[in-house]
Order: structure tokens, then sequence, then C-alpha cells
């Protein structure tokens, strides 16, 4: 059953455990076909723990919002505001002349599979960006997906976001061509 269309919310420690259920289920659905998976499970162990979750949700400059489905998340959309810490996606940014010291990044955004076409998406992106525009003031945004994943850019430039450039991003100890986006 597709979700209907819900408000996004700030995460809370409480949703902590739930948000660690949510990343294992829902990383994998935005990997490549080619993506190992021993690779991706090291990833989603090691980058989308616990221990990952209650920080950002205690970090200042982090904006984590979820939404909530019938008994559990259907899903959580991350925001990072300050200097740009991938290094791989800084020169396609600067070329674009954004300042890299100071920026929003779409880290990251889910939606559980049964979820996805209800509009959950679009209430994560742009209630995650408008809270982080709040706390932090309006900000270049960019944010970077996989160069295979089709849907997910399409997605993305619905919402305002070009294709500036490319990175590599590390899964697991795999290396995988991303494409970098921006909202200016």
């Amino acid at each position: 059953m597709v979700a209907s269309v819900r408000s996004a919310r700030a995460a809370a420690p409480a949703d902590v455990p739930a948000l660690v259920e949510l990343a294992a289920a829902t990383f994998p659905l935005a990997c490549p076909p080619s993506a190992d998976p021993v690779a991706i499970r090291s990833h989603i162990a090691t980058r989308l723990n616990a221990d990952a979750f209650v920080a950002w949700v205690a970090d200042a400059s982090a904006t984590l919002m979820v939404v909530d489905g019938a008994g559990r998340l259907d899903g959580y959309a991350l925001v990072l505001t300050g200097r740009c810490g991938d290094a791989s996606a800084a020169p396609s940014l600067a070329a674009q002349g954004v300042d890299t010291a100071t920026l929003h990044e779409l880290s990251k955004i889910y939606v559980r599979a049964s979820a996805q076409g209800g509009g959950v998406a679009p209430a994560l992106l742009e209630g995650a960006l408008a809270a982080a525009v709040e706390a932090h003031g309006a900000l270049p945004t960019w944010l970077g997906t996989n160069k295979a994943n089709a849907r997910a850019q399409a997605f993305y430039a619905r919402h305002g976001f070009a294709v500036v450039g490319g990175r590599t991003y590390v899964v697991g100890g795999q290396e995988h061509a991303d494409v970098v986006m921006l909202r200016a």
C-alpha cells in the first residue's frame, strides 16, 4: 500500500532505533546492481548505525527529519550545514561559484519501498530544506547520488537540482561513481 502525503517532523532521540531499522531497509534500494552486498552491509553497520543517528539528532548543524508511517517510520532525510566535507565534490561546486565553506548538503533521503510514490520523498526534501534554512539561513544545497540512479536524479531535477559534476562515493570499501547536483 502506498503511503499518503504526510508532513515531515524533526527526528527525536526516541526515533533512533527506528531510524537504524529504516536505514538498513532503504539504503540498499539506492545502490546500483553492481554494488557488493557485503559492502552494502558494511556501510550500513559502520555509517548508518545507532551512534551515527544519535550524533545527528544532537548536532546543531544537522537537520534530521522523518515521516511517520503506520506504526513505523516511512522515510528520513538529513541535511548537513557547514563546510563541504567531500573533497571529491568540492571542485564541482566551486566551479559553479559556490562558497564551499558554508552550504547545505542533502546528505541522505530514503523512503521505505512500500511508501514510495505517495508523496513522502517530496515532504522529506522540502521539510528538511525548510528546517535547515530556518536554522542556518538560505544557502546553496548540494547532493550526490549514484550515476546509475536515474529515478533519483529525475526526482531531484523536478525539485530544482541540476547536475554540476561528479564524485567518487565509497560504500563499504567499494568505489562508486556519483553525480553532484546543486540547487542554488
